[in-house]
This record gives structure tokens, C-alpha cells and sequence, in this order.
């Protein structure tokens, strides 16, 4: 079968079927779905077609691959199909309501004449039955450990999922994807189904995996959890269940075929695999328990720490780092394919961003801790030498210098022809772009290290002399908030409020225009960090140890996340993850909607800046020296 070409590098599909054996083709390498997904390979097949790697044209500056499962509908009769395919889109409608980190996203569904196609997030890494294949021997025991949990986790989240909660169905290990970050991906929710009390079904499921009553078509919330107890019975045994016969593991005890496997384990695992569902684990959240308590005492995960076991400890790599003289406190900016970053070794420097190779730095004679500023082909940042400096941004060719009388802390703003910073000095400056003068300044009573908020109309900042301040563009103050404590943090402003934090350990929206108190929010310690607004919600982090996420109207708290120690770091909103780092050195991602973890860094010291994103890529500094990129 020829598929003709329809422009260089694409392809259209013309037809689907192989004259000579009847039989339904792939996709070849070329094709492109829906004007949008370009077939790269064939990553898997089932029963009812292949599922893909794909690369999303809409992207064409970045590649950007998803996963295209395909489901091939041969049933002559019309009313089969449309139930075929009215299957195909109860999967569709199932992922789109879910929302966690071990879940595939689902970003499209269509069809196409009698093919239909879902569009997911493309999972880089192996499923657990190639893994066992690939490997002689059994998995070890605290990795079986580790990824259990983590199935657990994403179970207790889908029989917990409102209004109904999911049965999987189909845990096996060929449905259990483990990424690049050793984490557990969850696939295949094509017989997964929302659970009703009493409701009794077909017999669907895979045979050796599956319990005795589904068998009977009977799926309860223990089905999966028997499912589970079967799967990791294969990994420690390397005894492939569908082999023998159902419900015998009984007979084929674990620790006689793998002596290394630990006696508690052995109990874990034949208590999921009870015939009777109510001697099995109430839920999977029982199950996760009894592991993470095994797991504590041999050491699998760290006995200390955060309770937010969900995901595994292990760091994830960075793309790349590169290493400065000094720490680096300040938060990196990328713009027109350049990173730039200051670090206390007095140098702003300039990387390219994509590979991290060193271009060119500037030396002042102060650390540089602030957010640098690009506009007009000009980088603009403060010193800890009490200037304000002007660089030509491809070069670092000095252009011009505005002197204070004290170290500049924050990141400088430009609107209305000026740019606005603050100083230790105590003073809020406008300088002139045009003739590097100062056009005025505001007073306070304390080091202003609060970076200003712009508005058409007004100027929003704190200080260290505990207030707020909000001014217009002449330098007239409008209105002044008194806080407990310093203001350090960066105010957000939307929709008519304002947002900062306070070391008085209070979260406040004021109202623009007046300074009235429309809400706080009660922390457990003072904050420095400066929050990040996302649709209808704001994260804030807080020496207390907690990520916040509150809604903004209301400061209803929506989630909180504990870290391994104080939040140093304002946190860094991007697509569907919030990036944020804290004393320790620990820097996270962590899911927005959900407020679980996806993944944590250690780097070698405390990060007191922010992230900045550029082409699905995460930049941040850390007080090690170094800065590090990794992929979003």
C-alpha cells in the first residue's frame, strides 16, 4: 500500500486496509493526524491497533512528542461500532476528569473514517514487563517496594476520585510504565470503570491478574489491590501468573523461590492476594501504609523527612549546570535564547540557554542578587556595590550606571519610560532611561528589597520599616499598609487586589485601591517568599515549611505541601507544575492541581530565588555555585 506524499515530511492517510492479507496496516513513520500529530514509530500494539510516538506540529519551535493510541474498529455490524467506539470515548472522558502525576494527560481525541485516536502526554521510559523480560533475575526488593507505593498512591487517588471513585482493573506490569525519573506511570484505561455499589459487570480484566470475583464480573475497590499483590509477586518471583494456575500463588510462596525477599513483605503481598476481598487491605491506602512502615525500617526510603511518599526520593538529573565563582541567590531570566545570572562572585553572567556554554559576564564590585531585566536589547540589575547597571544584552558592553546609597536587592521594573527600583538606602527610585538621571524618589523608613509591581496607574511595594506602599507614577503616595513585620516579599496584583506576605506570618490581599483589608491568611511563621497567581489560585511558600495554595478570592486553602525545611524560594508556576526551592537545597516540582509531588532535586545549597522557564525547560539557582537547567 503506497501512502502518497502530501507536503515534505508529511503524510495523509488514504487508505487502511492490505489488499493481499486482509489485515489492518500501521501507521507509517510521516503520516500526520489531524493536520497536527506527525507518526514518528509504533511504541506498542493491542488488540485493536498500535499506539505511537508522535511529534505535535503545533510546536515547530520545540519538539514536542505525545503518545497516539489508536483503536482500529473492523465490526461489520453498525451497531457494534458504535459501541466500539463509544468504549474508545468513555477512556477519553475517564482521563480527562484525572488529574495526577502517575497519569498520563490526555491533550486530544478524533477520528479518522474507521480509526479513532487519543492524544497523551509521552511517557519516556519502559513498562515492567519489558523490564522483567530484559532481566534475568527477579527486581530487588526495595524497588519493588518503592514503585508499589507509588502504585498505591495513584490508586488510593482514582477509588478516592469524586463524584465516582475508578476501579482500574488491568493492574498488570505491562500497564505500569516506570519514566526516566524512576517513577511509576499508570496506562491503559481502557477497561477501567466508574465503581457503583452492587453493580455487577462482564468478566473483563487479564487472566493470572485478576481476582477471583472478577471473574463473576464483580469489581470492587479490593480488585486492584489483588492486582497489585499479583504484579509484584511476578517481580519478586520472575513466575509470570498467567502461566499457572489462577488463584494458586498460595501454592508458589514468594520467599521459597527468592530467599532475599524479607518475611514482611511476603505478608504484604499474600495479604493483597486473599481469595475473600474483605480479608484483603481495606483500601490502598492501608496498603501504601503497611509498605511505607516496611519501607522505614530497611531503609528503602529515608526515615525522616516529608510524608509525601507518593513519588520516589531519588533526584532527577539536570540537563545541564554551570558553575560561577560565588553563590547565587538571585533568580536567572532567558530571553532571545540567553540565560542571565548574577552571582556573589560580583559577576552577571550570560549563557546560552539551550546547552548552558558560557558567552560573556560583567564584573561589578558587589554581589548581584536580583532578577536581572531585559528590554531594549539592554539587561537591567542591581549591584550589592549600591548601582544600578545597564549592559548591552548580546554583548555585556557597559552602557550605563545609576548610583544609590545603599545595595540593591531587588529586580528592577520598567514602565512610562523608567525603570523603578529599590535600594537599602531606604529610597524607591525612577530613573530616566533617556537621561540615566533620577526623576524622583520615595522614602521609606527601611531597605526596600521588595521588588515593585506595575500597574497602568500605580506602584505597589514593601519594605523593611514594616509597611506597603502604593504610589502612582509621579511618586505621590496614595496609600500606606502597616504590617508586624517586614514586608521582603514581591506583591502580585489582579483584579483590583493586592498580594504579598509579611514576616508577621500573614498572607494579605489588600484592595488596590485603598489599602483596606479584604483577607489574610494565617502561616505558622513569617514568609519572605513572593507568591505566584495561577487561574483562580495563589502558592506562597513560608518559613514554617509549607507551600500554600489558597484560592485568591476567598483564601480558602486549597492544598498545603510540607518540604524538608523552610521555603527560601518563591515559588515558579509553569504549565500544570509549581517549581520552588528552600534552605536545605531541596527544589521541587510539584503537581498545581493536586499539590503532590513529582519530583525533588537536592542541589548543594540553599535556594533563595525563583525559577524562570523557557522552551519546556526550568532554570534555578542555587547558593552551590551553580545553575542548574532541567526539563519542565
Amino acid at each position: 500500500m503506497e501512502l502518497p506524499q502530501d507536503q515534505p515530511g508529511t503524510r495523509k492517510i488514504t487508505e487502511t486496509l492490505d489488499n493481499d492479507t486482509g489485515t489492518f496496516l500501521q501507521l507509517h513513520s510521516g503520516v500526520v493526524l489531524a493536520e497536527r500529530y506527525q507518526i514518528q514509530d509504533v511504541i506498542g500494539v493491542g488488540g485493536m491497533g498500535s499506539v505511537y510516538r508522535a511529534r505535535d506540529l503545533h510546536f515547530p519551535n520545540v519538539i514536542k512528542l505525545v503518545a497516539v493510541k489508536e483503536m482500529i474498529n473492523q465490526a461489520p455490524d453498525p451497531v457494534v461500532r458504535k459501541t466500539i467506539v463509544k468504549n474508545f470515548e468513555r477512556e477519553a472522558n475517564i482521563l480527562v476528569t484525572l488529574n495526577h502525576p502517575s497519569i498520563p494527560k490526555i491533550y486530544d481525541f478524533f477520528s479518522h473514517e474507521n480509526r479513532s485516536y487519543l492524544v497523551l502526554e509521552y511517557i519516556n521510559g519502559k513498562d515492567l514487563e519489558a523490564i522483567l523480560k530484559s532481566s534475568l533475575e527477579p527486581i530487588n526488593e526495595d524497588q519493588v517496594i518503592i514503585w508499589s507505593i507509588q502504585i498505591c498512591d495513584v490508586l488510593e487517588y482514582l477509588h478516592t476520585h469524586k463524584p465516582e471513585p475508578i476501579i482500574f482493573r488491568d493492574v498488570k506490569p505491562s500497564n505500569i510504565m516506570i519514566n526516566q525519573s524512576n517513577h511509576v506511570v499508570l496506562v491503559d484505561f481502557g477497561i477501567a470503570k466508574m465503581f457503583k455499589t452492587g453493580q455487577k459487570g462482564t468478566m473483563i480484566g487479564t487472566e493470572g491478574y485478576s481476582p477471583p470475583e472478577q471473574y463473576r464480573g464483580d469489581a470492587t475497590l479490593q480488585t486492584d489491590i489483588y492486582a497489585l499483590g499479583a504484579t509484584m509477586h511476578h517481580l519478586l518471583t520472575h513466575r509470570d501468573p498467567r502461566l499457572e494456575t489462577p488463584f494458586s500463588f498460595g501454592e508458589r510462596q514468594i520467599r521459597q523461590i527468592n530467599p532475599l525477599v524479607s518475611k514482611e513483605l511476603e505478608t504484604i503481598i499474600n495479604t493483597a492476594l486473599e481469595y475473600n476481598p474483605a480479608d484483603r487491605f481495606a483500601n490502598a491506602s492501608e496498603m501504601k501504609a503497611a509498605l511505607v512502615a516496611l519501607a522505614r525500617r530497611t531503609g528503602a526510603l529515608p526515615r525522616s523527612g516529608s510524608n509525601n511518599l507518593s513519588l520516589s526520593e531519588q533526584d532527577v538529573k539536570p540537563l545541564w549546570w554551570f558553575e560561577c565563582e560565588d553563590e547565587i541567590r538571585g533568580t536567572p531570566t532567558v530571553d532571545n535564547g540567553l540565560l542571565y545570572v548574577g552571582s556573589y562572585d560580583n559577576n552577571l553572567y550570560a549563557l546560552d540557554a539551550t546547552k548552558g556554554q558560557f558567552l560573556w559576564k560583567f564584573a561589578t564590585k558587589g554581589g548581584i542578587v536580583a532578577k536581572p531585566l531585559v528590554a531594549e536589547n539592554s539587561v537591567f540589575f542591581g549591584s550589592a556595590d549600591n548601582k544600578l547597571y545597564v549592559v548591552q544584552a548580546r554583548t555585556g558592553k557597559f552602557l550605563w550606571e545609576f548610583l544609590t546609597n545603599g545595595a540593591i536587592h531587588c529586580s528592577p521594573k520598567i514602565a512610562e519610560g523608567h525603570i523603578f527600583i529599590g535600594s537599602d538606602d531606604g529610597n524607591l527610585y525612577a530613573v530616566n532611561i533617556s537621561t540615566f538621571q533620577k526623576s524622583w524618589e520615595i522614602h521609606t523608613g527601611g531597605p526596600v528589597r521588595s521588588s515593585p509591581f506595575l500597574t497602568k496607574d500605580m506602584i505597589y511595594f514593601g519594605c523593611e520599616a514594616n509597611e506597603f506602599i502604593c504610589s502612582d507614577y509621579r511618586g505621590s503616595i496614595k496609600w500606606r499598609y502597616l504590617t508586624k513585620r517586614p514586608v521582603t516579599s514581591s506583591p502580585i496584583v489582579a483584579d483590583g487586589i493586592v498580594y504579598f506576605a509579611s514576616q508577621d506570618a500573614n498572607f494579605y490581599a489588600l484592595d488596590a485601591k485603598s489599602g483596606w483589608v479584604i483577607w489574610r491568611f494565617r502561616m505558622a511563621k513569617g514568609s519572605v517568599s513572593s507568591p505566584a497567581l495561577g487561574e483562580n489560585s495563589l502558592i506562597f511558600g513560608s518559613a514554617d515549611n509549607f507551600l500554600y495554595c489558597v484560592d485568591k478570592s476567598s483564601s480558602r486553602e486549597q492544598w498545603r505541601y510540607k518540604c524538608d525545611h523552610q521555603v527560601s524560594g518563591s515559588p515558579f508556576i509553569y504549565k500544570d507544575a509549581i517549581y520552588c526551592g528552600t534552605a536545605s537545597g531541596s527544589f521541587y516540582s510539584i503537581d498545581y492541581a493536586s499539590g503532590r509531588l513529582r519530583w525533588k532535586f537536592i542541589s548543594g545549597g540553599a535556594i533563595t530565588g525563583s525559577a524562570t522557564a523557557f522552551n519546556d525547560v526550568i532554570y534555578v539557582g542555587s547558593t552551590d555555585h551553580k545553575v542548574y537547567a532541567f526539563m519542565a
